[in-house]
């Protein structure tokens, strides 16, 4: 919803603003009506030119788009992506230039980077990224003492190794099962490692682990009926075509862009060539990024042209009126 803002006349004489295309300011303007209490909105071109360019068709989300990096680029605005992995952004110093009475709570998330203390929406407080930056990482992974483990063949084989040593005891010597006090004198934990064979079958180890899927062969078992894409080719893959076929290299917004938009088509098992297809297709027209996947569509759906005639292989032969319509056709009539 539209808001009533504040524009100071400092704004006309800021150098950061001059330095951004006539187009780009009112696109900033026009952000501080349309932003929340905190300064935050969607990132999304073709959003904002709805918004603020509805009367302007000459204006397309292209445009703004340029609109919004010369923004950032300039420091004007902060372009980020929220903890629900969705595109937004802030402006900068909205604190300081917007005084709002009663500020209503913000439903979109915040960027860590400048606002990390303010509340983010989805999370109903500090966002869930700064609280997993604070967390400390563990050297080693947690190993619960409780938990039965089946011993290795060479324990087996050495019973009195150091791995079965029980802890606290200060030697070698496993506590005793059957119910004894331990050498500390307290009651025994039950807590060692027991040292008779598994009933379960032991794994061979030899075999080759495999990462990934153990379903080696998905075959046509995906909701889309597609099969799995080829692993050797990513989305980095792709993109480093694209940019190879560049004269210059494209701005990095739009190349992440397009990245998440071509690790989504593989995900979805569209087929590669396909792909680069509708990837060549849009490095000719260019244009913003959310144009790949319809460009895919139309190479994965190319019209085949209909054929003139019932039966396949027959030319098609205008009419042409005959000179002597009797001789013509004699034998029908």
């Amino acid at each position: 919803m539209a808001r009533i803002r504040t524009v100071k006349p400092d704004l006309f004489v800021n150098e950061r603003v001059a330095a951004c295309s006539v187009t780009a300011v009112v696109t900033y303007i026009g952000l501080f009506t349309q932003s929340d209490d905190h300064g935050r909105h969607r990132d999304n071109p073709a959003i904002i030119a709805g918004l603020l360019w509805p009367l302007r068709a000459e204006h397309t989300p292209v445009h703004v788009e340029e609109d919004l990096q010369q923004l950032a680029d300039a420091g004007l605005i902060c372009r980020y992506t929220g903890c629900d992995g969705k595109r937004y952004l802030h402006i900068n110093g909205w604190y300081e230039h917007q005084k709002i009475d009663r500020p209503s709570q913000s439903r979109l998330p915040v960027c860590v980077v400048h606002n990390s203390d303010k509340r983010c929406g989805p999370c109903k407080g500090v966002c869930v990224e700064v609280e997993a930056n604070t967390r400390g990482a563990l050297d080693e992974p947690s190993v619960n003492p409780h938990r039965a483990i089946d011993p290795h063949p060479a324990q087996l084989a050495h019973p009195h190794s150091d791995r079965t040593t029980a802890p606290g005891t200060g030697d070698n010597t496993h506590p005793d099962t059957s119910g004894t006090a331990s050498p500390t004198g307290g009651e025994p934990a039950g807590q060692g490692r027991f040292v008779e064979a598994s009933p379960n079958p032991l794994r061979n180890l030899a075999e080759a682990s495999t990462s990934g899927s153990r379903i080696m062969n998905p075959g046509s078992s995906s909701p889309t009926g597609r099969t799995a894409p080829d692993g050797t080719v990513t989305a980095g893959n792709l993109l480093a075509e694209y940019v190879g076929s560049c004269t210059e290299r494209p701005p990095g917004d739009v190349l992440g862009h397009l990245g998440r938009l071509l690790k989504k088509l593989l995900a979805e098992g569209i087929d590669v060539d396909h792909i680069r297809a509708g990837l060549a297709r849009y490095a000719e027209i260019q244009g913003h990024p959310s144009r790949l996947p319809s460009l895919v569509n139309d190479a994965m759906n190319a019209r085949v042209p209909a054929q003139t005639a019932s039966r396949p292989g027959a030319t098609h032969r205008a009419w042409t009126n005959p000179v002597d319509a009797a001789a013509a056709y004699a034998e029908e009539l």
